[in-house]
């Protein structure tokens, strides 16, 4: 199933994509890139920019800072949660926190979904 998209949105995503977060640049860098399935960075769908988004397993990975709790991002990212799982597409959260204090777990997490959603059988020893 192609994805809906936005192309006005494709120079926003280009901008993310070269000023990711230090925690998005962290997560790419030390573990996303190396996984066997494709991630992209900054993926527009629908009216929407996604952090990493894999096709394969149909799961969106964000890593939110503080804005995100607040209310009217909360709102927000409730909207579009709903719109994403609309389309057959599960979100994962972590916060910067995280990213930045626990991140073997947060790679755990991730690499427990992928494998749950493709039928791999990968394991963090396969990062090491």
């Amino acid at each position: 199933m192609r994805l809906p998209r936005n192309s006005r949105l494709t120079s926003s995503s280009q901008k993310l994509r070269r000023e990711m977060t230090k925690q998005e640049k962290d997560l790419w860098w030390r573990f996303l890139r190396k996984l066997p399935v494709t991630i992209h960075r900054q993926k527009v769908i629908g009216t929407y920019i996604v952090d990493f988004y894999c096709h394969k397993a149909r799961l969106t990975i964000e890593v939110d800072g503080g804005q995100h709790y607040e209310e009217s991002g909360l709102v927000t990212d409730s909207i579009r949660e709903s719109y994403l799982n609309n389309l057959g597409i599960e979100v994962i959260r972590f916060t910067n926190y995280e990213v930045d204090h626990q991140f073997d777990q947060v790679c755990i997490t991730i690499l427990g979904k992928v494998n749950s959603k493709t039928g791999l059988t990968l394991s963090m020893s396969d990062f090491e």
